[in-house]
């Protein structure tokens, strides 16, 4: 079987072994234990008794964080083959719990879209190909891990997976995205920048002369933030965009007439070119150096990276395995595109070096307290996913 085509039996066989129930009832477990960055031990362990209650072997290594140890299952077919990787996280953002509720065939709750949906329609996925023993050769890797939400964590998990070697011949990531194939994404870090003055806050009529203006230097950077901005959107790749910087929070003073001591600017670096990560931060670093000395005040910044840049080959074959699957349950493929945000796909191609594609439910809500996932999207996913392993696994050698 070529990774590009399925046969229509064998597409019969995985669209009709997927049970919505089951897939349903497997995501609401998930959903049902809230489980914000770093506080994601009690889920893991539901996902390793669900995977285990299975007939799964269940392996769950610490990864660099014993709060919540992940979760890793293999399924091996004992043929050679490519190992096809399903991975997710299992955290959500801090936000208020909201309890799970299924109203007109649509999954309501804390994790429903982003990403505890797509988690489950993988773990069907690897039930329907284990059921129906219908893996050509090699096998299933699945890996589901805490830290993800930035910034609460800082990915080590899944960082900590890739050093410790569990890693496929490609991954698949169950995000919020089903409209497009993305073939590229930006890189990205968050920076908070703390301009500080010598003294202490005092009233706005006592302030002597000269005094540094920690508020009017944060709003000065954020105008030479803006000036950036227009000049990155000259750097510019296929389907990922152009460069950018993004100021989304600025923070100071205690009330209207103190001059405080601290101000502090927040945003995101994204850059379109992998690799690109050190110059830009040396850009950074050079124009706070220079507002630093033009202000008066002294300037400290850190940088949270988030992930890398990266770009997936059309030709690759995790692409015309997924683009097969998709046109045989959905009729078409996909269009090719961007993926807006950083995942855990860019630590896998900028760490390990291999394909990762994601594609999940076309739910809605992710990061809000109305997260939404159409039942018939999860099954949509579970299919896709069983029928890219089946194209993908076919490969006789390892990609």
């Amino acid at each position: 079987m070529s990774h590009s085509s399925l046969s229509p039996d064998l597409v019969t066989t995985i669209t009709q072994a997927v049970n919505p129930q089951r897939l349903l009832d497997t995501a609401i477990a998930l959903v049902e234990l809230p489980s914000p960055t770093l506080s994601a031990g009690a889920v893991s362990d539901r996902l390793a008794d669900i995977l285990a209650d299975d007939g799964f072997t269940v392996e769950r290594p610490t990864a660099d964080w014993p709060t919540a140890p992940a979760v890793v299952v293999r399924y091996r077919t004992g043929r050679p083959g490519p190992t096809l990787q399903f991975d997710g996280h299992l955290d959500t953002v801090h936000l208020p719990f909201v309890p799970p509720r299924v109203e007109d065939d649509v999954l309501y709750g804390s994790g429903a879209s982003d990403m505890k949906g797509g988690i489950a329609a993988f773990v069907e996925a690897l039930r329907v190909l284990r059921d129906t023993d219908s893996l050509p050769a090699g096998g299933i890797l699945l890996t589901a891990h805490d830290h993800h939400e930035g910034p609460w964590g800082d990915r080590r998990q899944v960082r900590a997976l890739i050093r410790e070697g569990y890693i496929g011949d490609a991954v698949m990531l169950p995000e919020y995205l089903g409209d497009c194939l993305p073939l590229a994404a930006r890189g990205m870090f968050i920076f908070e920048v703390r301009i500080r003055r010598e003294g202490v806050p005092m009233h706005e009529v006592f302030r002597p002369e000269g005094l540094p203006d920690v508020i009017g230097a944060g709003a000065e950077l954020v105008r030479r933030l803006g000036e950036l901005g227009r000049q990155l959107e000259t750097i510019t790749a296929p389907y990922a965009g152009h460069d950018s910087v993004f100021v989304g929070r600025v923070q100071a003073g205690e009330i209207f007439n103190q001059s405080p001591v601290l101000c502090t600017v927040y945003g995101t670096r994204r850059w379109v070119t992998p690799g690109h990560e050190q110059a830009a931060r040396a850009q950074f670093d050079a124009l706070l150096a220079d507002l630093a000395e033009a202000t008066g005040t002294t300037i400290e910044a850190d940088f949270e990276v988030q992930g890398d840049a990266l770009r997936i080959a059309p030709d690759a074959p995790i692409v015309a395995a997924f683009q097969a699957a998709q046109t045989a349950v959905t009729g078409a493929p996909l269009p090719f595109g961007a993926k807006p945000f950083v995942d855990d796909g860019n630590s896998y191609v900028g760490l390990a070096g291999i394909p990762a594609l994601t594609h999940g439910p076309r739910a809605t809500g992710a990061h809000t307290l109305n997260e939404a996932c159409p039942v018939a999207e999860l099954v949509r996913v579970a299919q896709v996913y069983a029928l890219t392993a089946m194209g993908f696994c076919s490969c006789q050698s390892r990609p």
